[in-house]
């Protein structure tokens, strides 16, 4: 299958999901600062999933601007990984509504942690079904740096289960952010800046 019509399908799930994702918060109880305030957990959880899909749409757009065409596994990956994302506003809103539930947590965290692991499994899948792309293979894929955000959320599934109630939520944020540095030290690496 050539690229650019899976990427645009792909694109517009990430662009519905986000929709989905802003329309979820509540306006405010009444227009003062304190009940723009109080809605709090619903912007940092709003805050965390964006930033998880907008980086994981720019990862694919990096990729696919070396790809020409994908294989059926491929496809099947990225179709489990299609899933998994339209859980996200379900479980973002959960965990918003419920932040010292240990249930609300847990699931945030495993659903970033599949959605990893798949994006893992569909970039390796590019790579075997493009063996010959000189362009592709320049990039390391295989870098352990890249599994730090899965640490990351290790951790902060252990704060949580210690008793920590905003493991999770300190956990996703940070690996996001080391995930977008880690994706930029990489590139650079790549290109000799």
């Amino acid at each position: 299958m050539k690229t650019n019509r899976f990427e645009t399908f792909f694109d517009a799930i990430i662009a519905i999901v986000i929709t989905v994702l802003v329309l979820k918060i509540p306006q405010p109880a009444s227009p003062t600062l304190n009940a723009f305030l109080d809605l709090h957990t619903m912007y940092i959880a709003y805050f965390i999933s964006f930033l998880i899909l907008y980086n994981l749409w720019y990862a694919n757009h990096n990729l696919f601007r070396l790809v020409e065409s994908i294989d059926n596994t491929t496809l099947w990956i990225y179709g489990m990984m299609t899933f998994v994302i339209s859980l996200i506003p379900y479980f973002t809103i959960w965990l918003a509504n419920n932040p010292t539930s240990v249930a609300a947590e847990t699931m945030f965290g495993i659903i970033f942690i599949v959605t990893h692991i798949l994006n893992t499994l569909a970039t390796k899948a590019v790579y075997r079904s493009n063996p010959y792309n000189k362009n592709l293979q320049e990039i390391n894929h295989d870098s352990y740096y890249l599994n730090l955000p899965l640490i990351l959320i290790a951790i902060g599934f252990i704060l949580t289960y210690s008793g920590y109630s905003k493991g999770i939520y300190y956990a996703c944020l940070t690996s996001i952010v080391l995930w977008i540095l880690i994706g930029r030290l990489i590139r650079r690496r790549k290109n000799g800046n």
